[in-house]
């Protein structure tokens, strides 16, 4: 079984390959047939994945270690609760983007589907690896498919945000590649864990070389997630990007949130000597920072897709924040409220583009907006016919946004409003909070942002509902396929489900929260040599 850890990079790399061998106009279907095939692989293998990393104690973890060479010297996949957490929401959410695209989205340009699994083994790759150069390999990997995805369909709206993304993103890898190698420079490795066990004996005048290549390395992450002020990329990039690929991509910004809360607690965290501690209040306060940026983007926003942009900026500056105040419950409370958001907007993503279609051009009080934002380019990719509306139409469409605003402003009865509720309860009762954590009153700051981001979100959702469905009662109806609806459902159902199963799912993510916050387990399953457990590559 423990083999079943590579499943996730080795799958979609065969799959994307053996979809680039066929012709992808001539068997169009087969390819589309393969992908879905993989990517339901992938959710099934993620389940088992997450299954085996809930073993009921929290220092046991699945380490494979590619030819059998040991820690440090080789590469090696690590699979653990978070690690397990983001390979199983990664692959839900390539499920529901990818079935949303075969109703017509994965026609309108080429390799739309082998650069879907390219992505999805850049996505897996950065989550289960366990040392920073293959982190980087990961990282290009998944960019690199990103940049084909996101000029998928084309237009001079998505060339134009195509561009600006590409350069945003080749500045952050050059960050990356420089943070390594001072960090290398400094400590001789790039193995997480021997890192880990190496920093704390830093000398005092190597310290600041190597505070500066984890900074630089943090600045590369913090971008990718979209923290303020190096956001400015991302409402323009994924409003542009057609809706499954932006639906996908809301996963895209969690890569780095997941990089900054691995690396802060493994590599600064309470056992780190003289480094302790180092970037949280940045994170504390840039967090915040994001968070408030996010909620006056959504009550500026007059597109609903900028809107969902902006909503993921609220939802990786409410994760950034919660890691800067160094507490073990609000960081199970992030990641409660990590899979919810990144769920509730994914759906958003879809729906917004269903909501637009019947609508006639320039019928929004400000449709002005539409030029100043470079989307009126003439370049409508819903103006084709999409199969036929489907019964009740409206009413489906209706319920889905309701749901879907119930969870982006963490409104009850949905998992939004318990991941909120978590993440404030927790923050208020700093007892848990480690050395060099965050400053006193961090919980109030916290408190004060994500009130202010609900009550945002909460009137430009509302104000976004009644534009769509009641300003315009003589609209045409959009004409809706059940394949389109379905994603949506399913990622709501998946909201609904997290809610009432709260108390299950609250205990493994404290868990997780939990060995992230004490990593030694992380560090000794790495580097020895275990003797029972895991099957190692090679070995029996």
């Amino acid at each position: 079984m423990a083999n079943l850890v590579v499943a996730p990079i080795v799958l979609p790399l065969l799959a994307g390959a053996g979809m680039l061998l066929l012709n992808g106009e001539r068997h169009r279907n087969i390819v589309a047939a393969v992908n879905v095939a993989t990517t339901v692989a992938l959710v099934c293998v993620a389940v088992i994945l997450l299954g085996m990393s809930d073993s009921g104690h929290p220092e046991i973890r699945e380490v494979y270690r590619l030819g059998d060479w040991p820690a440090p010297f080789g590469i090696v996949l690590v699979l653990d609760r978070l690690s397990a957490l983001m390979l199983l929401l990664t692959s839900i959410l390539a499920l529901a983007s990818l079935v949303f695209s075969l109703a017509r989205w994965h026609r309108t340009g080429a390799h739309f589907h082998p650069l879907f699994q390219f992505l999805l083994m850049g996505l897996n790759g950065a989550f289960l690896t366990g040392d920073l150069f293959n982190l980087f390999v990961f990282f290009e990997l998944l960019l690199a498919a990103s940049y084909g995805l996101l000029l998928h369909g084309s237009g001079l709206a998505r060339v134009k945000a195509g561009l600006h993304y590409i350069v945003v993103n080749l500045v952050a890898s050059l960050l990356f590649l420089i943070g390594v190698s001072l960090i290398y420079g400094v400590t001789g490795t790039l193995n997480m864990a021997d890192l880990s066990a190496r920093i704390p004996a830093i000398a005092a005048e190597s310290r600041g070389l190597l505070e500066a290549g984890a900074g630089m390395l943090a600045v590369a992450f913090l971008l990718k997630a979209g923290m303020w002020p190096l956001c400015f990329w991302l409402p323009t990039a994924y409003a542009a990007a057609s809706p499954p690929v932006a639906s996908i991509f809301a996963i895209m910004t969690k890569v780095g949130v997941y990089i900054i809360l691995r690396l802060s607690l493994l590599l600064f965290g309470e056992g780190s000597g003289a480094s302790a501690g180092f970037g949280s209040d940045w994170l504390l306060w840039g967090g915040v920072a994001t968070i408030a940026f996010g909620a006056i983007g959504t009550l500026a926003s007059q597109e609903t897709a900028r809107l969902g942009g902006f909503s993921v900026l609220v939802s990786s500056g409410t994760v950034l924040a919660a890691t800067g105040t160094g507490q073990v419950s609000v960081t199970g409370g992030a990641l409660f409220y990590l899979v919810s958001s990144t769920l509730g907007i994914s759906a958003f993503f879809l729906l917004a583009e269903l909501i637009e279609r019947g609508r006639e051009p320039g019928a929004d009080v400000i449709a002005v907006t539409r030029e100043a934002y470079g989307e009126d380019d003439g370049a409508d990719d819903t103006e084709e016919e999409v199969g036929m509306a489907i019964v009740g139409t409206m009413g489906l469409l209706g319920v889905a946004f309701i749901g879907c605003a119930l969870v982006i402003a963490g409104l009850p009865p949905l998992s939004g409003f318990i991941a909120k509720f978590a993440l404030l309860t927790a923050a208020l009762q700093p007892s848990d909070m480690h050395p060099g954590g965050a400053v006193p009153g961090s919980g109030w700051a916290l408190l004060l942002a994500l009130l202010i981001s609900s009550f945002a979100a909460l009137v430009a959702l509302t104000r976004a509902g009644i534009r769509s469905f009641w300003a315009s009662p003589d609209r045409t109806v959009p004409r809706v396929r059940l394949i389109e609806m379905a994603p949506i459902m399913f990622l709501l159902i998946i909201c609904a489900t997290q809610t009432v199963l709260a108390g299950p799912v609250m205990r493994f993510m404290q868990a997780t929260a939990q060995s992230l916050h004490a990593p030694a387990g992380y560090v000794s399953d790495v580097l020895e040599i275990r003797v029972q457990g895991s099957r190692k590559a090679g070995g029996e």
